[in-house]
């Protein structure tokens, strides 16, 4: 289940990426949900994703 989760985050995340205020939001959030490993790998994620869209680079705060 926990994989789960983290599927689902990142499917969030991928979808508000429009809207970098959203996407923080929705970050905010799934780091409340996320397991402490989930959140390394996020974190991992997110600076791939965020090479080619740097406006969403600023909501990385969240999970430092």
């Amino acid at each position: 289940m926990p994989r789960a989760m983290f599927s689902y985050t990142k499917s969030i995340l991928e979808r508000v990426s429009f809207d970098a205020k959203l996407f923080c939001k929705e970050l905010e959030k799934a780091v409340k949900n996320l397991l402490p490993y989930e959140i390394d790998q996020l974190r991992e994620w997110l600076l791939k994703f965020t090479e080619e869209k740097p406006e969403l680079r600023q909501c990385l705060i969240y999970i430092n």
